[in-house]
């Protein structure tokens, strides 16, 4: 057995460790309960019914830098609130405080001793006596400065965010404008309209078309749709629409053309992250003979163009087989060609048209229902069709989700009169 240093045996001296750790976490309890109040990490105060404070605890008075002496029992709550915080109290906060008995998360700001100011989050709750009747009103109130910091900044942010975004759109906007002619080339003997449809003016999208005269009265158009949004998207469309232009003076053939660009972004773009587009090319040769134009179409994996004749039919022209332009290194070239007498209409499109989603959940318009509304339209100038192309575009709104070119060429009839 061992013994103390004063000859008591160690069992008479050993206290009961349970009890022992009982009563010194009675002793603690005690003692943080009023600290714990006093020294947490928010500010705490009781008011009377009339806004009088009669309690604070230290965090709030250090945080404002007063003594307990000058709030309590001298100030009201609302006394610690800026002019608009004191409004918003007697106009909201204690109204419904009354009526609802809590009202927790309002943001208010306190005036400190110094005059400065100080975010806070409060939460009142109304205590009440055991027969019901409110007795005093305890308040808690959480240092919001942190908050309001990471508020402002994402404020700031958003901010700088939305002015990034209107610089990008003014640059995707001037950058699709240098991808497109700014006006069509007057063409004698034809009538020419175009428009060009952006399904959303953050992106550069990669349809394009143009007209444009090549030698002996004949002329060069084009439409066409790469692959992709975007700069990289852009950059090629500015490839093709030079390639296109050069290639056609070389030799107006319109196959000799496509596989020439064909040629051209095989080339460039065989790699890891091959590029491609679809395309028609035209050569427009006047016919004095049949007072129109003589036009040989070639198509490269492209919709087909829509011809609305003077006789009010209308119907697609067969370029069937076209391949993608830019896949293989051979790709094949459907032609057609057809003469374009007075009264009739050309009209060339990009596939954003006939892909627009419709009123029904997942059906696209269409390359029948595009047939169905020339034929509806036929006999119509290029003007004409193009403005009811339009329409037809604003009708389906936001179902036209990827960008839409469209090119028309019509002969006017010799009177210049248009058929409704």
């Amino acid at each position: 057995m061992c013994r103390t240093g004063d000859g008591r045996d160690n069992e008479a001296v050993s206290d009961d460790p349970a009890g022992e750790d009982a009563v010194l976490f009675s002793a603690l309890l005690e003692d943080s309960a009023e600290d714990l109040y006093e020294n947490a990490p928010c500010g705490y105060l009781s008011t009377l019914l009339d806004g009088k404070i009669a309690k604070v605890n230290h965090t709030l008075l250090a945080w404002l830098g007063y003594e307990r002496g000058d709030l309590v029992g001298i100030k009201r709550f609302s006394d610690l609130l800026t002019v608009g915080g004191r409004l918003y109290h007697e106009t909201h906060f204690a109204p419904l405080l009354r009526m609802q008995g809590e009202i927790s998360g309002i943001a208010l700001e306190l005036k400190a001793a110094d005059g400065s100011r100080l975010p806070v989050l409060v939460t009142s709750t109304v205590k009440t006596g055991s027969d019901g009747q409110p007795l005093l009103i305890r308040t808690t109130l959480f240092d919001a400065r942190d908050r309001r910091a990471y508020e402002e900044e994402l404020l700031r942010a958003r901010k700088e965010s939305e002015r990034e975004r209107v610089r990008l759109r003014q640059l995707a906007t001037t950058l699709q404008a240098t991808l497109l002619p700014p006006a069509l080339a007057g063409v004698p003997g034809l009538d020419v309209a175009a428009y060009y449809h952006i399904a959303s003016i953050d992106e550069v999208g990669g349809d394009f078309y143009d007209l444009f005269p090549l030698g002996n009265g004949a002329w060069g158009m084009f439409l066409g749709d790469v692959c992709g949004k975007g700069a990289s998207a852009a950059a090629i469309t500015s490839l093709v629409r030079y390639t296109l232009r050069a290639a056609a003076v070389y030799d107006p053939d319109p196959a000799a053309v496509l596989g020439n660009l064909n040629t051209v972004l095989n080339h460039e773009y065989n790699g890891q992250d091959p590029r491609f587009c679809t395309a028609v090319y035209g050569l427009l040769t006047p016919d004095s003979d049949q007072k129109g134009f003589l036009i040989t179409l070639a198509s490269g994996g492209h919709p087909p163009a829509l011809l609305l004749r003077a006789d009010g039919t209308a119907d697609y022209l067969p370029t069937p087989g076209g391949q993608l332009i830019g896949v293989l290194p051979d790709a094949h070239i459907a032609t057609t060609t057809f003469h374009l007498g007075p009264g009739d209409t050309l009209l060339l499109h990009t596939d954003g048209l006939t892909e627009a989603q419709t009123a029904a959940p997942g059906d696209r318009y269409g390359d029948e229902a595009l047939l169905d509304f020339g034929r509806a339209l036929a006999p119509a100038t290029a003007e004409r069709t193009i403005a009811a192309i339009r329409d037809l575009l604003d009708a389906l709104g936001p179902g036209v989700d990827d960008d839409t070119a469209v090119l028309a060429v019509s002969v006017p009839r010799p009177d210049r009169e248009e058929h409704p």
